[in-house]
């Protein structure tokens, strides 16, 4: 794990176009913190883990990385202080898990151990099987040991347990856990319950 990470958000809008998607978003995660997004499709889930993750800038307000002692507000700097896990899965149908893990690993210039990750994952048996042959709960699990892998801080997960039978669910849930325990920041845009104590951010709706 990196240097300990605290998240401050004032003000945060985003727009699309002409219609106002959220406005005066405002949190602060300090570590060990996990904040579920919930909210309809359409009220802006994604677009708030993307403008966190520095991909997107918001319409309004700030976001702000403090990391040790400096504060780092540039989107491309954010950027480097965060593990990311959208709705592409990275899998390169060409690639094996393995392969691919090592990749990333090499992107990352992480000294995680990628046979390790792939066991944490249940991918251990599946190591050397090219990626197009993987189910789409597989290419999930495939997912969470790239957040291993990349070793950030951070970690912004868009609707992680999609795909996801019971046991992969409870993998999900016991990661962030370990994440947690470990100093990290996870922020969860979810339809379902993580099974984990963590503050709540409602969208399309009131914004407490």
């Amino acid at each position: 794990m990196q240097t300990p990470v605290t998240i401050e958000v004032q003000g945060l809008a985003c727009t699309r176009g002409e219609r106002l998607v959220f406005a005066d978003v405002a949190f602060q995660l300090a570590k060990g913190g996990v904040l579920a997004v919930e909210g309809p499709n359409g009220a802006g889930k994604t677009s708030l883990l993307r403008i966190l993750a520095g991909f997107i800038e918001p319409s309004a307000g700030s976001v702000c990385l403090v990391s040790g002692h400096e504060r780092v507000r540039e989107p491309e700097e954010r950027a480097k202080l965060v593990g990311w896990l959208g709705h592409a899965d990275a899998a390169r149908s060409q690639l094996t898990p393995l392969e691919l893990l090592r990749d990333f690993s090499a992107l990352y210039r992480s000294a995680v151990d990628v046979r390790a990750a792939l066991d944490r994952v249940g991918l251990a048996t599946l190591a050397s099987l090219p990626c197009r042959y993987l189910s789409a709960g597989q290419k999930k699990r495939l997912a969470l040991a790239r957040l291993l892998v990349c070793n950030r801080s951070i970690w912004l997960l868009d609707e992680p347990l999609a795909a996801l039978d019971a046991r992969g669910k409870a993998l999900a849930s016991d990661l962030i856990q370990e994440h947690r325990a470990a100093g990290g920041i996870a922020v969860v845009a979810t339809h379902e319950s993580l099974n984990l104590e963590s503050f709540e951010l409602r969208l399309g709706g009131q914004i407490p």
